[in-house]
């Protein structure tokens, strides 16, 4: 099926107010944009100020009005996110969309967070329970859907129970695994504590499948001087249709699991073969995400590590 073919209908966003991490560039940057041209307020959390602003100015080039803004985000840190969820309660607005998207995959060496946590588990996994414990409260006032997204890679491997900050042994490959099983888990659990404690948050899960993103582009921020041989590949594949999908049908999932007016607690993605491309729908969760058992176990690990390192209290979220 050819890219161009591939979308969905965004509901009017009209006087709702939407986070979204990672919007600076790629598949953040799409979601930010569709959101802000359905009516949305769209908050951009960034480390980068420079690349926020440019990405402000594509947002507008398309839309004039689109009433997006700036906040300063660093999710590897967690006292950054302690600052941007005291920022945003105290402007006391209701937050009706959070998009959990921000990620970084496969640095060569393993990495360490400014709070000591091995740098994909802190930043795509508690950086984001982290920031869903500060935004509690406007989550629940805007009755939330949440959306984590995850990965295709959450679909192998496993999480290192005996080690989950890999300091015994490095695989940066099973590292982002964990990262993204992790998050997942974290999401579906959110939306059954939510269901049970009455919270009125929607949770959903997204995965973009496979698409030419800057995951593994060079990075020289976390060591990694060149692109890798993968993403080369994955541009050329993505370039001539072949399989995979593009940075805009890659965004369409996520979109579709935080406009979409179903239920939460479910998982959506590309339709196409092997879940790789095409337009997005709902999935069978992947056979690791299945387990409550596990999805309360990474809740209670997430839960005792960041208390640990954050301004959060052992009577909220987290």
């Amino acid at each position: 099926m050819p890219h161009t073919t591939i979308d969905i209908t965004v509901p009017d966003l009209s006087g709702k107010r939407a986070v979204v991490t990672g919007a600076s560039d790629g598949i953040g940057l799409g979601l930010a944009t569709r959101l802000a041209a359905a009516g949305a307020e769209v908050l951009i959390p960034v480390r980068n100020p420079h690349k926020g602003e440019a990405a402000i100015t594509k947002i507008r080039r398309g839309n004039p009005d689109a009433n997006v803004s700036l906040r300063e985000l660093d999710l590897s840190s967690l006292s950054s996110v302690a600052d941007l969820g005291e920022t945003l309660r105290e402007e006391d607005q209701p937050i009706h969309i959070l998009i959990n998207n921000a990620g970084i995959m496969t640095p060569p060496d393993r990495q360490t967070t400014p709070d000591g946590f091995e740098l994909q588990l802190g930043t795509n996994h508690l950086g984001h329970v982290a920031l869903v414990g500060h935004l509690l409260p406007l989550l629940r006032a805007g009755r939330a859907r949440v959306t984590s997204q995850i990965s295709v890679a959450a679909n192998q491997h496993a999480i290192n129970w005996d080690d989950v900050n890999w300091e015994v042994s490095y695989h940066g490959r099973r590292a982002y695994s964990q990262s993204k099983i992790a998050l997942g888990l974290f999401g579906l659990e959110l939306h059954r504590r939510s269901q049970a404690q009455g919270w009125g948050i929607t949770s959903n899960l997204a995965h973009p499948g496979v698409a030419p993103t800057s995951l593994l582009a060079a990075r020289p921020e976390f060591g990694r001087d060149r692109d890798t041989l993968d993403v080369r590949l994955i541009r050329a594949m993505s370039a001539r249709g072949i399989l995979l999908g593009t940075v805009r049908t890659a965004q369409l999932p996520a979109l579709l699991a935080a406009t979409s007016p179903d239920t939460g607690g479910r998982f959506y993605g590309p339709s196409g073969l092997g879940h790789l491309g095409g337009p997005p729908a709902e999935q069978k969760l992947y056979s690791r995400l299945r387990s409550t058992a596990d999805a309360e176990r990474i809740w209670q690990v997430s839960e005792d590590l960041v208390i640990v390192r954050s301004g959060l209290s052992d009577d909220s979220l987290l």
